[in-house]
């Protein structure tokens, strides 16, 4: 059986270093842990070594752990079974509930030996059951478990949105939910298309998502999120990518599907 490999992502150097060390005496046939001091370094670290197991600090500079495992999730090579994850966090609130929800481990600062045992004991028996299974099966459980963290928390949920408050050049333009074709994310701002034109609203999209029905809108790419009643078609390319065409937009622009929200258009 191959060595089984692993990546910490954590910003603080002494902690990092201490969770290697603790894993080296939980985990004696574990190799070495690769260490990234950031988000950034993190998602490019993992892509390039491919390992099994992510070890991922949920705050750090440049991408947040959840911003990391979400954009591996797009990017993992297909034929590879995609890493297991904990996320590593010095707050037990929701966080650490949606971890639970996802079925995804979580290890709370400072980790304790015995919590830390109990980790490597579920990552030991998942690793032997994904060599049982098939990489796609083994995928799609990935991925179904980053969707359900993007999810909110049972009752947290802000009240619905029936008007976007946008700007247009001095004027504040009020535009129906319902005139929306999609919502694209553009550095600080969310821009807002609709048959008529764009708009900018200052809000994130993760701040925005909450307040759309998510039975009309469709997050189909960490960056978008379309009126599913506004798609027309999806269609994958030569490459395999999945593209979708929308009512109302006649100049044949295409929106670009993740991997992580292909499920939304698997044939019925």
């Amino acid at each position: 059986m191959a060595v089984p490999t692993a990546l910490i992502a954590e910003d603080e150097p002494l902690l990092a270093q201490a969770l290697r060390q603790a894993l080296a005496q939980a985990w004696p046939a574990l190799a070495p842990p690769q260490l990234a001091a950031n988000g950034i370094e993190a998602l490019e670290l993992t892509l390039a070594t491919l390992p099994d197991v992510l070890f991922l600090d949920i705050r750090m500079p440049g991408l947040s752990g959840l911003e990391v495992a979400a954009q591996l999730g797009e990017e993992w090579p297909a034929q590879r079974p995609f890493p297991l994850l904990v996320f590593v966090t010095a707050y037990d609130d929701y966080a650490v509930q949606a971890f639970e929800r996802a079925a995804v481990d979580y290890l709370l600062k400072p980790v304790t030996r015995e919590r830390l045992a109990v980790t490597v004991g579920r990552l030991q028996t998942l690793l032997a059951q994904r060599a049982a299974s098939s990489q796609e099966a083994h995928l799609e459980h990935a991925l179904a478990q980053l969707r359900a963290l993007a999810l909110p928390a049972p009752g947290d949920q802000p009240p619905r949105l029936d008007f976007i408050r946008a700007a247009v050049g001095s004027r504040v333009r009020m535009i129906p939910v319902q005139d929306v074709l999609y919502f694209e994310a553009t550095d600080k701002y969310v821009n807002v298309v609709t048959a008529e034109g764009e708009a900018l609203i200052r809000t994130s999209l993760r701040e925005l998502i909450p307040q759309l029905d998510p039975q009309q809108f469709w997050q189909v790419h960490r960056g978008i999120v379309v009126q599913a009643r506004q798609i027309q078609a999806a269609q994958r390319d030569e490459a395999g990518k999945l593209w979708l065409t929308l009512h109302g937009r006649s100049d044949g622009q295409r929106l670009p599907v993740s991997r992580l929200f292909a499920h939304l258009f698997r044939q019925m």
